[in-house]
């Protein structure tokens, strides 16, 4: 079975997996690491969004071949430390959450919408496509705009 080498939340390693294993069953199963969730594992409901290479991506539909080297990160990398990053924080702030399973993959499409656009307009919140089926979409808007005006 093939190795793959590379970066998740700043630690290295290594796994032995199929090439075709989407990185969503690599990071839950064999890694441990489970606020990426599995929603619809087509990329549509996102609720895996994560980082690869500091780009937004559905590791559902992401296949371990494509991961050798670089670097993933996950709602767990985001913190430093004991220091949330300014996206999480500012969920905490708006109470965000209900259910919560939406939540670290929307986190994760705020955190790369802000690095693409620091001030977004609400156009550019809405072209974020992460479901919600609790509806807190007003909430998530609001959280945005706290994080771009706390960077």
């Amino acid at each position: 079975m093939p190795r793959y080498s590379f970066t998740v939340n700043g630690k290295a390693v290594t796994v032995e997996a199929p090439a075709d294993l989407p990185l969503l069953w690599v990071l839950r199963d064999k890694l441990g690491i489970t606020g990426p969730k599995y929603g619809c594992g087509v990329g549509v409901c996102r609720a895996c969004t994560s980082h690869l290479d500091g780009k937004e991506i559905q590791p559902c539909t992401v296949r371990m071949a494509d991961c050798s080297g670089k670097t993933v990160t996950t709602i767990e990398g985001l913190a430093d430390g004991d220091k949330l990053h300014p996206v999480q924080q500012a969920w905490l702030d708006e109470d965000v959450a209900q259910c919560g399973y939406c939540q670290p993959g929307q986190i994760m499409a705020a955190v790369a919408l802000l690095k693409r656009t620091p001030n977004p307009t609400d156009a550019d919140i809405d072209k974020i496509e992460n479901v919600c089926r609790c509806g807190s979409y007003f909430r998530i808007r609001e959280a945005i705009k706290k994080a771009a005006a706390a960077q």
